[in-house]
């Protein structure tokens, strides 16, 4: 989803336009190749299949339904700690890095409340005569068929049930002792669920033992050593004559020549600073334009410029 799907997905570049529903020759030139454009939705529409598959197969079971009370999606995350896992839904805008954006609560524990809606659900089509048995349905088909959205709330679940059959909902008005809407209108029944948001910090899996640093990032890792490798490759190019100059080198990794000479003495860190990069031990704020600003010195001056203990 996104931009690069836009691009993925626009016909413009193959010559057509979509206009009106329907798809039309256009008139400018065609810039990308019809089986290369074709071949790509085939694979985007393989991928989608997929990820329906891994959906139905997750235990993720309010996947699609779960948003924080500023409308936000909730999607499953989970964190292993001493070979358990604790399964969370994490509000989307907390995942895309855009904390002022979430909602009240941006992370419940799933087993929680995946536990307190479908308890909520199955007493609600007790009392209403459901179709189908409550008991006998699966979860997963339980939550399908009779749960439209979930909002998560500090102090309360807000269940949305899909809108009921005119038999089911007549039973559940009288239930809740109101009158029936005009003909023709079902509208959906939305149950509110007492709930109190957990203190996270306290949650078994999350805590942490202190350290006098965060951890480095795995981004950021693999930022570096791909870095790295990269500036050893282009000296050990030159070295072997294989490439003549930093423009050849520019002109092959489709960069500028400046950019080229920051990176190039990267190929000259100091092995304690790789091995704390592939540990996770180093500065969680180092960048490879930090890092590359930090040399050329000897390694032991690398190793203070950066920060790492002695």
């Amino acid at each position: 989803m996104g931009p690069l799907a836009y691009l993925l997905k626009n016909r413009f570049y193959i010559g057509e336009v979509v206009y009106g529903g329907g798809v039309h020759r256009g008139a400018q030139e065609p810039i990308l190749d019809r089986a290369l454009f074709e071949a790509v939705q085939a694979k985007l529409a393989a991928n989608a299949v997929d990820r329906q598959v891994r959906l139905k197969g997750s235990p993720a079971i309010l996947t699609g339904r779960i948003f924080d009370d500023r409308g936000n999606r909730m999607s499953p995350t989970h964190t292993n700690k001493l070979g358990v896992r604790y399964r969370y839904y994490v509000s989307h805008a907390l995942l895309q890095k855009r904390k002022a954006e979430t909602g009240s609560v941006a992370r419940v524990p799933a087993p929680e409340i995946e536990n307190l809606v479908l308890g909520a659900v199955r007493k609600r089509l007790a009392v209403t005569g459901g179709v189908g048995s409550p008991i006998a349905m699966t979860d997963r088909d339980l939550i399908e068929q009779h749960v439209d959205r979930i909002m998560v709330k500090p102090q309360a679940i807000e269940l949305r049930l899909v809108a009921p059959t005119e038999a089911t909902n007549e039973a559940a008005r009288q239930e809740i002792g109101v009158n029936p809407p005009p003909s023709g209108e079902v509208p959906p029944i939305t149950i509110t669920l007492p709930w109190a948001a957990p203190a996270f910090i306290a949650v078994k899996g999350i805590i942490h033992t202190p350290s006098p640093q965060p951890p480095m990032k795995p981004e950021s890792r693999d930022a570096l050593l791909i870095a790295i490798a990269k500036a050893r490759r282009w000296i050990k190019d030159i070295g072997e004559g294989r490439i003549a100059s930093i423009a050849e080198i520019a002109e092959r990794e489709a960069q500028g020549e400046r950019h080229i000479r920051l990176l190039a003495p990267l190929a000259f860190v100091s092995p304690r600073i790789i091995a704390a990069i592939v540990e996770g031990r180093a500065p969680a704020d180092l960048t490879v334009t930090g890092l590359a600003k930090a040399l050329p010195y000897s390694w032991a001056a690398q190793e203070r410029r950066i920060g790492l203990a002695q």
